[in-house]
């Protein structure tokens, strides 16, 4: 039997499990609300505790960086991830959840083989282009502030 191109799209199309997108972008947005909701009545219980405004956003980060490791460790941050889709991803949560989750999966390799040099794998590219474009951006600012 000679696979077509257009033979091949049909049989793809048929394969692929139909997702409504207006639910799941919904579902994404009210996710991320919903975390960064957490975020901000972490913020304000560090600010009513007495933390500047500086230390009260550096204690509600590693807190949620923290809590999103807990249940990456337990598998609820999977499950909370599989139904809402990029809502888990785009916060910092999202990135606490990509390094544990790589720790989890290598943590059998040992140490320094494993979680040493796969803790990384997924977020490695998020830290690089992060840093490289903040680095563009950065010169390109100077520039436009010298001249």
């Amino acid at each position: 039997m000679q696979v077509t191109p257009e033979l091949y799209q049909d049989m793809q199309k048929q394969s692929v499990p139909h997702s409504n997108i207006k639910t799941n972008v919904l579902t994404a947005f009210l996710t991320g609300g919903m975390i960064c909701t957490i975020g901000q009545i972490l913020f304000f219980a560090f600010q009513n505790l007495g933390f500047s405004q500086e230390q009260s956003m550096a204690w509600t980060s590693i807190t949620l960086v923290f809590l999103s490791a807990i249940l990456t460790g337990f598998g609820i941050y999977e499950k909370l991830a599989r139904h809402a889709g990029a809502g888990t991803l785009v916060p910092i949560t999202g990135f606490a959840n990509a390094i544990a989750s790589s720790a989890i999966e290598s943590k059998t390799e040992g140490f320094v083989l494993g979680i040493g040099t796969k803790i990384f794998t997924i977020a490695g590219p998020v830290i690089l282009y992060g840093t490289a474009f903040s680095v563009i951006y950065g010169l390109i600012y100077y520039l436009i502030s010298v001249f």
